[in-house]
């Protein structure tokens, strides 16, 4: 991968040293690497990233670690050499951000802690995702994403009320704390080009999920109600909800007053508008048992596809419920919103990854390298960042400071 490929992205003139593995961090320098930074993944000796042996596989290669891990530069370091050590602190002094997801510690105990990288050049960003974060009691509790869901509470309110708490279909909680510290990292880069040092992004998964509870913390603090689980139904609006049809399941969601006028006329059921019950969205929540019946009424004998042109029609909001298969082949999602991309992996062949959700007009969001093999690029970088010479870089792997 040249440089010169990512000249137009946004962040073309940032440099990350990405430290981290398998999801949070990863996905995190995935969303700068998309929109043109410079990432630097260091990788430890023998496996690298414990991701890139995780399902799925083409071939032998991970499709998980190649999806996350595209627009990256891999070198092999030793950073328990003193000489690798060396090594990471010189491209430090030529960074502007180090990303990590060790335990709180693991960097002061290899020497290489926010205070010296600070020391060794004062505009670093330095950001770091862990479970509990790197203060507090919990600090040096191991954390990992179901950890993350569990103690952030969002397993408590997701499934059905005569459920067991259930983790979400996807990492949610290392996908949130990688989304947090991208906005971190960002924020911290604008005040170091402002003129102010760099300084500590401190993340954790936990604190990313409470974040993301918003309304659902809101009810306990106002009203000492404890929110239950309560399947696919929205605690402040209804109806918001999944509802039977013939062949599978809808989404309608009647987000406020109006809409529900609209939605009773639709179905051909006006005198619902009469029922003081049902008058405002607060009653409609109240009454919901009542409601979905009376919308599933109207579905269960109609098919979604149906269902869904009918209330589209009428500018009500209604989908069906995609597969993975689905997303991948809907068009709007797949090609004109360019979610599902094209490249060629250099083992694997051509393959598809996701695409960015961030679409800027000028700079977009681009795949511009697929992930790379573990070291491909260690001689690349130590010569072109830190200008070694073939001697020195070869001194280095006698040392067994780089691979």
């Amino acid at each position: 991968m040249k440089d010169k490929d990512k000249k137009t992205g946004a962040l073309s003139s940032i440099r990350v040293l990405d430290l981290t593995r398998v999801l949070a961090g990863p996905f995190c320098t995935m969303l700068l690497g998309d929109l043109g930074a410079e990432i630097v993944k260091i990788e430890v000796p023998g496996q690298g990233d414990d991701s890139r042996h995780y399902p799925p596989f083409i071939g032998d290669e991970s499709a998980y670690f190649m999806n996350l891990n595209r627009n990256k530069k891999s070198i092999v370091l030793n950073l328990k050499s003193p000489q690798g050590k060396k090594v990471f602190l010189d491209l430090v002094a030529r960074a502007d951000v180090v990303l990590e997801n060790f335990r709180p510690g693991t960097m002061e105990k290899l020497g290489i802690g926010y205070d010296t990288l600070k020391s060794c050049n004062p505009d670093i960003v330095y950001s770091c995702i862990s479970g509990f974060g790197h203060s507090g009691l919990y600090k040096d509790l191991p954390g990992y994403d179901i950890v993350g869901q569990a103690m952030g509470g969002i397993m408590s309110i997701t499934g059905w009320p005569d459920s067991p708490p259930t983790r979400t279909g996807t990492a949610i909680a290392d996908v949130l704390g990688g989304l947090s510290a991208c906005i971190g990292i960002l924020t911290s880069l604008l005040a170091v080009r402002d003129g102010r040092p760099g300084q500590k992004v401190d993340i954790s998964l936990v604190d990313s999920v409470v974040s993301a509870m918003e309304t659902i913390i809101q009810i306990y603090l106002v009203e000492q109600r404890v929110p239950q689980r309560t399947g696919n139904r929205y605690e402040f609006i209804y109806p918001y909800d999944t509802f039977k049809a013939k062949n599978g399941w809808v989404i309608i969601a009647v987000g406020n007053n109006k809409l529900w006028e609209v939605f009773c006329r639709a179905i051909e059921r006006a005198e619902l508008l009469d029922k003081v019950e049902y008058r405002d969205n607060y009653d409609r929540v109240k009454a919901h048992e009542e409601i979905k019946q009376i919308v599933e009424d109207w579905t269960a004998d109609r098919n979604v596809k149906e269902i869904v042109d009918f209330f589209l029609s009428k500018q009500i909001p209604c989908a069906p419920i995609y597969t993975a298969k689905d997303v991948v082949e809907d068009e709007h999602i797949a090609v004109a919103r360019r979610m599902i991309r094209e490249v060629e992996h250099p083992v694997a062949g051509k393959m598809k990854v996701i695409g960015s959700p961030i679409n800027l007009s000028d700079t977009p969001a681009e795949v511009y390298a697929p992930a790379p093999l573990l070291g491909e690029h260690t001689d690349a970088v130590l010569k072109e960042i830190l200008q070694l010479t073939e001697a020195q870089i070869t001194e280095l792997r006698k040392e067994k400071a780089v691979f």
